[in-house]
């Protein structure tokens, strides 16, 4: 994979620059709205002072000789009653009569003061239209223009500012992403935190060392368990397995003595692949599958046959209604170990009753009625050491099961149908079910269940 295609879709340099230009905009933005709204207050209190200072003088020479006198200002007028006003300022003060600045027609502005003598003299109006007057409308476009340019320069100096800051304040960090972005587990970067600055992000980096340095350790040890225990444990298996085959040419064997010399050399053969399966299991290896599904019948027969002895005295009957065509896409030393968890686990758990085991919907179904699980505690029996009331086990057969499922991609459930716990595996290509036709002869591992019985 390109170096371009491992960088980040959020790359928090360019956040940083963006947040600092917002900011430069946000600010840009608020000052310049005080500046026009201080200018716009500024020209209105002007002209409220101009009509102020009118007003007193016209109410003093109201006071001589009871008369309103000409403004001063040319842009002034007395009127006597409102109805006298101008067409388009009485047009503005119908809808808002309590208002003293109005918007009149063709860029006319008004602004009016009540005009009150001491009774019983009749009150008059100060009127100024101010078109002429006005300093900030005819510069407003202008001013908006210079706010505008001058906000884009403060975004740009901002944007100049946070790419500096960004780069220098995210260079270790990125140095930092750069060397996880490397590392594999074959792949472990050496001194990480060297180089790195007395802040938050060379803690960050003797962190990561810290625990590379474990995750390494790990890794070794783990690599010399699997292979010491790899090696300490076939070889034994291999003698036991010599061995059985050497006594089993000896020509004064009795009959009873070879069958159980073969059975000691199919189960030394069995933990041989058990303990292959598992050690693979345990290390990073490629998943190899078998060429075509195998078989389940026969595997199915041989477990039943083996975990048998666990029914001895309990009055169980075993049911196989599995089509010799029903074919699962697993290694054989895997199933194997799947269906002696999975069918041990039926057989030590019920103490009287049937056990079915059967094909249906694409599934391999096996049932029993043994000791009711509750359902919190059947979510978690695929946890290692999680078990219920009363099993012998250390819990660990489920935790095997859903561990080989998960490496294998086999689809594991346990479900509880009208009393009975049911565990199912999806099957590779299934050509009958629990309701098609079942196998033609029982097989030698109902034959054994049915004896013990």
């Amino acid at each position: 994979m390109s170096a371009a295609a491992q960088r980040p879709k959020r790359r928090l340099r360019n956040r940083l620059m963006l947040a600092f230009a917002g900011f430069a905009l946000s600010v840009a933005a608020l000052f310049g709205l005080y500046a026009v709204t201080f200018m716009y207050a500024t020209e209105d209190a002007f002209f409220e002072s101009m009509l102020e200072q009118e007003a007193a003088a016209q109410l003093r020479r109201h006071a001589l000789d009871a008369r309103w006198a000409e403004p001063q200002q040319a842009f002034m007028r007395v009127y006597a009653d409102s109805a006298q006003f101008p067409a388009d300022l009485v047009a503005a003060r119908e809808s808002e009569p309590w208002r003293s600045e109005f918007a009149g027609r063709n860029g006319r502005h008004y602004h009016v003061k009540a005009l009150q003598p001491p009774a019983p003299a009749p009150g008059a109006w100060l009127v100024a239209e101010v078109s002429q007057q006005l300093v900030v409308r005819p510069m407003r476009d202008r001013i908006l223009q210079w706010l505008g340019w001058s906000a884009l320069a403060v975004v740009g100096l901002a944007l100049a500012i946070g790419a500096w800051l960004a780069r220098r304040s995210t260079a270790p960090l990125s140095r930092l992403a750069a060397l996880v972005d490397t590392m594999a587990p074959n792949r472990w970067p050496q001194r990480i935190a060297a180089g790195f600055p007395d802040d938050e992000v060379g803690v960050l980096a003797r962190g990561l060392e810290a625990m590379t340095e474990r995750t390494q350790a790990f890794i070794d040890r783990e690599q010399a368990f699997t292979r010491d225990a790899s090696h300490e444990l076939r070889t034994p298996l291999a003698v036991i397995r010599s061995a059985g085959e050497r006594l089993l040419a000896e020509p004064a064997l009795s009959t009873a003595g070879r069958e159980h010399l073969l059975h000691l050399r199919q189960s030394a053969w069995q933990l041989e692949q058990t303990v292959a399966t598992l050690l693979t299991l345990a290390r990073e290896a490629p998943l190899v599958l078998p060429d075509t599904p195998i078989a389940l019948l026969p595997v199915l027969e041989q477990v039943v046959i083996e975990q048998a002895v666990s029914l001895v005295g309990k009055p169980v009957e075993v049911e196989v209604d599995v089509p010799d065509d029903a074919r699962i896409d697993l290694p054989q030393p895997v199933l194997h170990i799947l269906l002696s968890n999975l069918i041990g686990n039926a057989f030590a758990h019920t103490d009287s009753g049937t056990i079915a085991m059967g094909v249906a919907s694409g599934r391999l179904r096996i049932a029993n009625r043994g000791h009711p699980i509750p359902a919190e505690l059947r979510e978690r029996l695929h946890e290692p050491f999680h078990k219920r009331e009363g099993s012998a086990g250390l819990g660990l057969g489920l935790a095997i099961v859903q561990r080989l499922c998960e490496r294998y991609r086999v689809d594991l459930r346990l479900d509880e149908e009208a009393g009975a716990m049911v565990v199912s595996l999806a099957l590779a290509d299934v050509a009958g079910s629990l309701d098609g036709k079942p196998s033609a002869a029982p097989g030698p591992a109902e034959d054994s269940a049915a004896r013990s019985d």
